[in-house]
């Protein structure tokens, strides 16, 4: 069962209105009168929020729900960090990158330190979308050919070009000839075929848009593979497919909006677990941990012909407020060692899990990285048959619970959980608690 909708299967539906609280009720339906119907809900029963803090979010009544899922905020919800930076900032100036500014050349030169050398420029946008798009630009620009792929179940954003390439948005998304869809790696069952297999997927599907005369100008990936289940391991499978790709002629995108800024535990970025370096680099949402920016990233000799032949200027890219807050995050994982907090939590999260896991069939793999885990729900019996009713049980269950979590792949039976950067040792304890309670509950 799928239902080839983005956060269709975690999604509120809205015929079950009349079994939610009334005060919740006459919220969603003053919001379901304004806004329009692309728009979801998480959840059986929607969640309120009024506030939140470091990993908890705060409803009207004052309850506390613990936040497994938001990377957004990447070093915690209303971080007092950031919001100091941001408010500072806000009151001397907000401006555009066309006049001379200094912390906007202070932060990309931090940024781009924390990427390997052949990184050396970047390009400032609101958006991973607005990034992704740009990424396309540059790439089919320098390679002068139009073909792109991406794996079948990507997420890459909601422009246009971003959502031609997003194949999790379901039937209706825009479709063209020059994109081409892979089967992305299945770690659980291909282990160390992993790397390879995806490497001649890629190669088969470069042979395909040479052959129709579109010409293959890149690969992007999600360097976790987030909306394809997560798929990690094992570190260094995607460099058979960046050898691939470059002796095709074509560009490596590494889409970092979701594994970057430390959230392997390993390292700054997702693609530096494989050992490669990409041509161009895409970075967005917790970068200013909410706020609107986002980046293109990438090497000086792409990067080169298309800043000299194209115009582009974005009035909010970049901006002063944004350079502030995204400077304070770094500030925050440096400070706090959120990397090495992320390595030691997570360790202990994968493990709780993989113990949980052992009791119960249905939660038939456990995989990930860091603060990035993946679980997959399937058929007790043993079939290995996608169990997407099953995962949406338990997410929900853990919602009663009041703890956060969502569902991805491409059957929405994998549970998401990726808490922000901040999670810390009893956290955990607390969501491994509520886990277990869960499952007991679902098999009592």
């Amino acid at each position: 069962m799928s239902s080839k909708n983005v956060h269709m299967a975690n999604a509120f539906d809205p015929s079950s209105i009349d079994l939610i609280p009334s005060e919740v009720r006459a919220m969603v339906d003053r919001r379901n009168r304004v806004l329009a119907p692309s728009y979801r809900l998480f959840y059986q029963e929607p969640v309120e929020i009024i506030r939140g803090s470091g990993v908890r979010l705060f409803d009207s009544q004052g309850r506390s729900y613990l936040d497994a899922y938001n990377n957004v905020p990447a070093v915690g919800h209303a971080n007092p960090h950031v919001t100091q930076a941001v408010c500072e900032q806000m009151s001397r100036l907000n401006t555009h990158t066309r006049y001379v500014t200094m912390p906007i050349i202070e932060y990309s030169e931090r940024l781009l330190g924390l990427f390997p050398d052949e990184i050396q420029q970047v390009i400032f946008a609101c958006t991973g979308s607005e990034a992704v798009d740009l990424a396309l630009r540059i790439a089919k620009y320098e390679t002068g050919k139009e073909g792109i792929i991406v794996t079948r179940n990507a997420y890459h954003g909601t422009t246009t070009e971003a959502a031609t390439i997003s194949p999790s948005l379901g039937p209706h998304r825009p479709v063209a000839n020059w994109v081409r869809y892979v089967d992305a790696p299945d770690t659980s069952a291909e282990g160390s075929d992993a790397g390879p297999l995806l490497a001649a997927r890629v190669a088969e599907a470069i042979a395909e848009l040479e052959a129709d005369g579109v010409g293959f100008a890149a690969l992007i990936v999600d360097s976790i593979f987030s909306s394809d289940g997560l798929q990690t391991d094992p570190a260094g499978f995607l460099e058979p497919v960046a050898r691939v790709v470059h002796a095709a002629g074509g560009l490596y995108i590494a889409d970092e909006v979701q594994p970057g800024f430390g959230r392997t535990g390993e390292s700054w970025w997702g693609f530096a677990r494989h050992g490669i370096v990409p041509d161009l680099v895409v970075l967005g949402k917790p970068m200013g941990n909410g706020l609107p920016i986002s980046a293109v990233l990438g090497r000086p000799e792409v990067l080169d012909r298309f800043g000299k032949d194209m115009r582009y200027f974005n009035t909010f890219g970049g901006n002063s407020v944004s350079i502030a807050a995204a400077n304070a995050v770094l500030d925050v994982i440096e400070d706090q060692d959120l990397l090495g907090n992320a390595k030691r939590v997570g360790k202990n999260l994968g493990s709780g899990l993989r113990e949980i896991a052992q009791n119960y069939p249905m939660l038939s793999a456990v995989r990930g990285c860091g603060l990035f885990y993946g679980v997959d729900v399937t058929d007790a019996s043993g079939t290995g048959r996608a169990d997407q009713a099953g995962a949406v049980r338990i997410v929900n269950g853990l919602r009663s619970r009041r703890v956060l979590i969502s569902s991805s792949g491409k059957d929405e039976n994998v549970l998401k959980i990726r808490p922000p950067l901040v999670f810390s040792g009893s956290d955990l304890q607390e969501f491994l608690e509520s886990f277990r309670a869960v499952m007991e509950d679902l098999h009592g």
